[in-house]
């Protein structure tokens, strides 16, 4: 199934007429979802180093980033128009750093008891999470790279679980 269609092969934020529109979810049990995103960022070495140490000018990189990260998964219905707001239960932002490639991979996971899934939350939470990364080490690496940012995995809901194919 694509990860844009609903089980029909149907996109589901348009009408019969074409119009965009919020899904109707009023009737949809609400169940435990869970989802888990994953992102990277590639950095110059001396700046891998910098986050590392925690001696970047602006302070904690991944500390402040995941306080970003976890805020952002709060407020995606506010970034994205026809999301709905969901009542979090819990985001968990975590990082490790791949020394060998010169990268740090974010990764998010996003639960809730409700009838709408929270596979938005978990890639709002890793970008933003990065992008903080991103804006705290501008200073010294402009060349800095976001890239493979996806949904790993969902949990929940009529469709059930999804893992992604590596």
């Amino acid at each position: 199934m694509s990860s844009s269609a609903s089980s029909t092969g149907e996109l589901t934020h348009f009408d019969a007429q074409g119009q965009a529109h919020m899904v109707d979810v009023g009737a949809k049990a609400s169940t435990h979802r869970v989802a888990v995103a994953r992102g990277r960022i590639t950095l110059l070495p001396a700046t891998l180093a910098l986050v590392q140490s925690g001696t970047a000018k602006k302070g904690d990189v991944l500390g402040i980033a995941r306080l970003a990260g976890i805020m952002g998964a709060k407020k995606t219905s506010d970034l994205i128009p026809l999301c709905h707001p969901i009542a979090l239960t819990r985001v968990a932002v975590e990082f490790e750093v791949d020394a060998a490639a010169n990268a740090i991979v974010c990764t998010a996971t996003a639960e809730c008891a409700g009838q709408t899934g929270v596979e938005m939350e978990a890639l709002t939470a890793v970008q933003v999470a990065l992008l903080t990364v991103y804006d705290m080490c501008k200073a010294v690496d402009r060349g800095m790279t976001i890239s493979d940012v996806r949904l790993l995995e969902k949990k929940g809901g009529k469709s059930g679980h999804w893992v992604a194919q590596e």
